[in-house]
């Protein structure tokens, strides 16, 4: 059911949905990427409390890792292909104001859209307004299954 149709369901006026609706709509930009894929049946990507999860390179919804500067998003955590061909992970989250980043190729960096903040591929800030480093994960790549394991420690 659709959020409109549910609040319709409730009863309220269209001046009530109205105001529902805005503030959801508001209250939504929490980031809805790409969803969790399925590690061998388990979608949970925490384990023990800290991250640690396996891409197969084989499903569609990560082949863009296949490719040198590719990427793509896991929960909270970007995952690129750096242009010289390893595997980086790190917070997909902008330290400055929480905007979604971005890795660029071009210039083999993290990039945050909103206010133009820049970030190593370790993660750390080489243009503000961003102040503190985006966290790095490990990353172990297995060639042999195709499938790349990203955890902490």
């Amino acid at each position: 059911m659709k959020r409109a149709e549910f609040i319709r369901s409730l009863g309220l006026g269209s001046s009530a949905l109205m105001a529902v609706y805005c503030i959801g709509t508001l209250s939504s930009c929490a980031n809805e990427d790409t969803p969790l894929p399925v590690d061998n049946g388990n979608p949970n990507p925490i384990s023990n409390g800290k991250v640690d999860f396996t891409l197969d390179l084989s499903l569609a919804a990560n082949q863009a890792l296949l490719a040198n500067g590719g990427y793509i998003y896991n929960g909270n955590i970007i995952i690129a292909k750096t242009t010289s061909g390893s595997f980086i992970a790190l917070s997909k989250v902008c330290t400055h104001q929480g905007t979604t980043v971005e890795y660029r190729k071009d210039t083999n960096d993290i990039y945050c859209p909103n206010h133009g903040s820049r970030f190593d591929i370790t993660g750390k800030v080489i243009q503000s307004p961003a102040p503190s480093p985006l966290t790095m994960y490990k990353v172990e790549y297995n060639a042999v299954t195709a499938k790349v394991r990203v955890f902490e420690a």
